[in-house]
């Protein structure tokens, strides 16, 4: 399944062109305008990523990225800051709320690319190690498993799932329904939605575990 990005710019013209970089190296992107919108989608879909510009209007990345820090789930989650304001203490006031990386404006893509694939790679690997050592066993529980609701899709959700369990990316799966990526893209994010899902991974398998495939 392609991981998510999140890409966070009052700059329509950055957030299309890393959009669109993102997508056709195969992840899966959302964008906002502001932290205000990036935090609303950061709860909502729960991105592998971010890659955010430091100033913004109604939230910069500076207070983005230290209320992501607040919230336990997400400490651990890789953030990337774009600017074009490379001052030392600016840095140093990143680096202490939680960015992990600067990459100055203007900035080549493929290095974009390029720290974004280690640090998803860091990522994923702390990730395994924690589910390695945790414990392989669940003690048995004496509550009964929760009651999912019937869940109500249409056909073209249903359809856009389907390739999507197939393991089809957003492009592979808008050539086969003739939709576009970002098309594609809202569908999988109602998916989500409506399945209280946090990514595509969880998606699938909630999917089959509930026969809606």
């Amino acid at each position: 399944m392609p991981l998510t990005i999140l890409v966070v710019d009052d700059d329509a013209g950055i957030r299309l062109a890393v959009g669109d970089y993102l997508e056709f190296c195969g992840y899966s992107v959302l964008v906002a305008e502001n932290g205000k919108e990036a935090l609303a989608s950061l709860k909502a879909y729960r991105p592998q990523l971010i890659v955010t510009d430091a100033v913004m209007p109604e939230m910069d990345g500076f207070e983005l990225v230290k209320q992501i820090r607040q919230i336990p789930s997400m400490r651990l989650l890789p953030v990337i800051f774009l600017t074009a304001h490379a001052k030392t203490q600016e840095r140093i006031l990143g680096y202490q709320l939680g960015c992990d990386i600067y990459l100055p404006k203007p900035f080549e893509l493929e290095e974009l690319g390029a720290v974004i694939r280690n640090l998803l790679e860091r990522s994923q690997l702390i990730q395994a190690e924690w589910h390695f050592a945790a414990p392989s066993v669940a003690p048995p529980s004496t509550t009964a498993p929760p009651i999912v609701p019937p869940i109500s899709l249409s056909t073209r959700e249903t359809e856009v799932l389907q390739l999507l369990a197939m393991g089809l990316s957003n492009g592979g799966i808008g050539d086969r329904l003739h939709l576009s990526p970002r098309t594609v893209e809202k569908y999988v994010s109602s998916l989500l939605r409506k399945t209280d899902t946090a990514n595509r991974a969880h998606l699938v398998r909630f999917a089959i575990e509930h026969h809606l495939i």
